[in-house]
């Protein structure tokens, strides 16, 4: 083969750990320097690159908008993968930034599908006041499952994904994924015209969409301010 095209960063190593030779653009990965994937991001230096759906203070952004449609917020479930090193930085970086906000963490982990039921069941066992969770695949399978869940449970929840808010969930922040992977058609085209992965650095997105579904919110009894309203990019009524 020419070259390999991987979506996300669990699947992202596999595809590197059989060759250093074949061209890899590894689309919409979390952190590809922490997950062994490139030297850094401006000079990935090997034989991937490709995109992040990490950028500047997005977690930060994403605590940011749940605080100021749950002002009185104190408690935030997580949910995310240990064995996804992309999904360790989020919660790092969570970490480092929660003070700002005088919220607290609930770590609620789950390393497959097998385990999400039982994670969630001991999450609600901690009376969280809101959930987040990464977009790690083996969750985003089940994102269904996820959302029927915070509606059985009146739990209010923000995610990352477009697709996420459209499908019944509360409020979406994230990167215009479509966009992403256009770009990852134009590295494509880029390493088959003569580009070296190593001198093509990983880009980080340029639009972030918010979404949020008043639907939702109106079933939670939430009012959603008005200021937020007016910044986001779709409301779904």
């Amino acid at each position: 083969m020419d070259l390999i095209v991987v979506w996300g960063t669990p699947a992202s190593p596999g595809a590197k750990r059989p060759t250093t030779a074949i061209p890899i653009v590894a689309n919409a990965v979390g952190d590809p320097v922490r997950a062994g994937l490139a030297a850094s991001f401006a000079r990935p230096g090997g034989n991937v690159t490709g995109s992040t759906v990490l950028g500047s203070d997005v977690v930060a952004k994403r605590l940011q908008l749940l605080k100021e449609l749950i002002p009185q917020v104190r408690r935030v479930a997580f949910l995310w993968n240990p064995d996804n090193e992309s999904n360790a930085a989020q919660v790092d970086e969570l970490r480092m930034v929660l003070p700002r906000f005088d919220i607290s963490l609930i770590s609620v982990e789950a390393r497959s599908v097998s385990e999400l039921d039982g994670a969630l069941t001991h999450m609600m066992r901690e009376r969280p006041e809101a959930f987040q969770m990464t977009n790690d695949p083996s969750h985003r399978t089940r994102v269904g499952r996820i959302i029927a869940f915070m509606d059985e449970n009146k739990l209010p929840a923000m995610y990352q994904t477009k697709d996420a808010a459209a499908a019944g969930g509360l409020i979406s922040y994230g990167p215009d994924l479509p966009e992403m992977f256009m770009r990852g058609a134009d590295y494509v085209h880029r390493i088959l015209q003569g580009a070296k992965p190593a001198d093509l650095p990983i880009e980080q997105p340029s639009t972030f969409e918010l979404i949020v579904n008043l639907k939702t919110a109106n079933a939670l009894g939430l009012t959603v301010p008005l200021t937020l309203l007016a910044r986001a990019n779709e409301v779904i009524e």
